[in-house]
C-alpha cells in the first residue's frame, strides 16, 4: 500500500501550487489525497492561474478543476505521512474552517512534514502553529507570519524542523525536494 500525502486547499487554490506537487509526488509512488473543508468527497474545487501584467499586483485566470477525495472534517492526520498547503486565495478562507485548522494543527502536533508555499502560510498563521519558526512566503503575507511568532525572511525556500516553506510556484524545485527529504527519501541524480 502506497504512503499517503494529504493536499488541504479550496477553491481557487494556485492551480500549479496543486497539480504540480500532486503529480510529483505521484510520479515517486505516493497516494495524493485532496482535501478541503466544506466539501463532499467528488465535489469539484475551481483552481486559478495567477499571473502578473503591468499592474501593481497579480491577475486571476481560471485554472483546472480537480475532485476533492477526502473532506477535511474525515482526514486524520494519522492516515498521512505529510501535508501540504498551497497558496492562491484558497488559504485566505479555507482558515474559517474549524476542520481545517484541527488538521493542520494535528500534523504538527505530531512533528509530520508540512510544505507550504504562497498564500499557504495564512492558514497556519491562524492555525498559530508558526511561533519560533523561520519561514518564508509570498512576501505580502510576511506581516501574518510575523504576527503570529515566526521569523520571516526573503529567501526562496526555508526549511525549519519539519516545516518547508517557498514564496511561489517558481520555487518548486528546491521546495519539493526539500519536502521529499522531509519525508525520508534520498534524492540522487
Amino acid at each position: 500500500m502506497p504512503k499517503k500525502i494529504l493536499i488541504l486547499t479550496g477553491d481557487c487554490a494556485e492551480d500549479y501550487e496543486v497539480k504540480v506537487p500532486q503529480q510529483s509526488l505521484q510520479m515517486l509512488g505516493y497516494q495524493v489525497d485532496i482535501s478541503a473543508p466544506n466539501k463532499k468527497a467528488g465535489d469539484m474545487l475551481q483552481l486559478v492561474v495567477h499571473d502578473f501584467t503591468t499592474l501593481d499586483t497579480y491577475i486571476e485566470l481560471t485554472g483546472h478543476r480537480i475532485p476533492v477525495d477526502i473532506p477535511a472534517a474525515k482526514a486524520n492526520a494519522d492516515d498521512y505521512e505529510g501535508l501540504i498547503v498551497p497558496g492562491g486565495r484558497a488559504p485566505e478562507y479555507i482558515r474559517m474552517h474549524d476542520e481545517a485548522i484541527k488538521l493542520v494543527q494535528d500534523f504538527f502536533k505530531a512533528g509530520k512534514p508540512v510544505a507550504v508555499i504562497c498564500h499557504g502560510l495564512q492558514l497556519l498563521a491562524a492555525a498559530k502553529v508558526l511561533e519560533g519558526y523561520r519561514v518564508t512566503s509570498y512576501p505580502a503575507c510576511a506581516s501574518e507570519c510575523r504576527l503570529a511568532g515566526a521569523c520571516w525572511e526573503s529567501e526562496p525556500v526555508i526549511t525549519d524542523k519539519n516545516l518547508v516553506t517557498a514564496q511561489a510556484w517558481p520555487n518548486h524545485p528546491a521546495w519539493l525536494r526539500a519536502f521529499v527529504e522531509l519525508l525520508g527519501a534520498n534524492i540522487i541524480i
